[in-house]
């Protein structure tokens, strides 16, 4: 529904402005601008879906493979620890832990096709523990909020993204990425275990969170020990080197499972054709309603504005062409991908604003899709303090984005 209104307004904002501008300026052609941008727009939203066919079937191939070969179920086994302290509510083998679990390892592999199942099933058993059928409990809160802080290991889709718009080195925003989602998720994992009176200082928690951030703080210090001119490089061997290292492990994992990789390959190939395909309707709606925006001058006028509060701060204002994809990101994960592609299109993949917008759509979580589709599944009217959380942790990754964009890019 947010969306709806959203793109809705894209179109009457766009039409309000370029009225005004023909009116005021004399701007006989804006209408003509608009009308060539729909057009165009919808073209490029056809073509990059088109494109995106190739690369989505191949790292979607490797997933599957990944996925049969139990890499999901090890990811759930080895983070049965820690998420046992997280969600102390929940009785010892109830089967919403291991739904969690997985839900949650999906998401960190963006396996979306096996995560949004595996998290509705958690949200009807956790449901079933629920006392209050109304009102959120305090385990769903924290999945839905870490589930909102979008911790990925891997973003195949924004590196196919990237890739499908120029990108010299698509992965180049790897690292930066990884700092910026785990930073959301800390801090989400922190407010939520504050609110509810969960121990951090349980020594597997704190181990935990201290890891995380002693990751962060080293790669932070390597980062800055090196000439800035040799910050991407080492950034790009880094994420490649993993991802390579990662496709080698699914594949190991699969044949120790003794799985047909070919064939796993091949069933993953075809989701990944069939997603390609499926998106191009969303995809050419958003990106015609940006143009819009973009071509009335409305686009403009937003950032101009966003850019003097800033500038009157006495503060950088690089990131502000990148920061619509940070504001719609809450809203809806497709329409913060039409203003990612949006701005690669506009200053260019490897840009300052491209390369952050990029960051900015991989380090959160669409807050409000979540909590309508997982707590309306079950008819929780009651969120409790779900939104505010998740909005904090939206805010401390889009601000860790901005920062770590100057660290490895500026």
């Amino acid at each position: 529904m947010a969306l709806n209104y959203i793109w809705v307004g894209f179109f009457v904002i766009a039409f309000i402005v370029g009225f005004c501008k023909m009116l005021f300026t004399g701007d006989l052609g804006i209408f003509t601008a608009m009308m060539n941008a729909t057009f165009d727009s919808a073209k490029t939203g056809f073509e990059i879906s088109i494109g995106l066919t190739g690369v989505l079937s191949l790292w979607l191939g490797f997933m599957k493979i990944g996925e049969k070969g139990g890499v999901v179920n090890a990811l759930a086994r080895w983070g049965a620890p820690v998420f046992s302290r997280l969600f102390p509510e929940i009785p010892k083998g109830h089967p919403a832990t291991g739904s969690i679990f997985m839900n949650i390892a999906a998401n960190m592999l963006n396996l979306d096709n096996a995560a949004t199942p595996a998290g509705l099933k958690a949200m009807q058993e956790l449901q079933e523990l629920n006392k209050d059928k109304n009102s959120a409990s305090n385990p769903m809160i924290m999945f839905i909020v870490l589930n909102a802080s979008g911790l990925t290991i891997i973003p195949i889709t924004i590196m196919v993204y990237r890739a499908q718009m120029g990108a010299a080195n698509p992965a180049d925003v790897f690292i930066p990425l990884m700092i910026a989602t785990t930073i959301a998720t800390l801090v989400a994992m922190v407010c939520v275990c504050f609110k509810q009176k969960i121990n951090l200082l349980d020594k597997v928690l704190l181990g935990f969170i201290g890891g995380l951030i002693a990751l962060i703080a080293l790669m932070f210090w390597f980062v800055k020990s090196l000439p800035q001119d040799k910050i991407s490089v080492y950034s790009t061997l880094t994420a490649n080197l993993f991802l390579f290292s990662i496709i080698i492990a699914f594949i190991v994992s699969g044949v120790r499972k003794k799985v047909n990789v070919y064939d796993a390959f091949i069933e993953g190939a075809k989701e990944g054709f069939k997603t390609a395909i499926m998106i191009i309707p969303y995809l050419i709606a958003i990106l015609v309603g940006v143009a819009l925006f973009r071509t009335s001058g409305a686009m403009g006028y937003l950032t101009d504005g966003i850019a003097y509060l800033v500038s009157s701060c006495g503060l950088p204002t690089d990131w502000i062409d990148a920061f619509p994809t940070a504001l719609m990101k809450p809203l809806s994960g497709s329409g913060a991908r039409g203003l990612m592609i949006d701005t690669m299109q506009t200053f260019g993949a490897d840009s300052f604003a491209g390369r952050l917008a990029s960051i900015f759509q991989g380090s959160t979580d669409t807050t409000f899709y979540l909590v309508a589709v997982y707590y309306g599944a079950i008819n929780v009217k009651n969120t409790r303090y779900t939104v505010p959380v998740a909005l904090l942790a939206d805010l401390a990754g889009t601000l860790a984005a901005i920062f770590v964009c100057y660290l490895f890019f500026g």
